[in-house]
């Protein structure tokens, strides 16, 4: 837990952390859009 604050404490810690927020996101996104997408077929 120490290792996070002291990621998210700095700049580019921060902005790492949000671009792999944001990556999981997407592919989370992604993967519900094509099941939903075979779902419908």
């Amino acid at each position: 837990m120490k290792i996070i604050s002291d990621l998210i404490s700095t700049d580019y810690g921060l902005m790492s952390f949000i671009v792999i927020a944001v990556v999981a996101i997407a592919m989370i996104a992604f993967a519900w859009f094509a099941v939903s997408k075979a779902m419908q077929k």
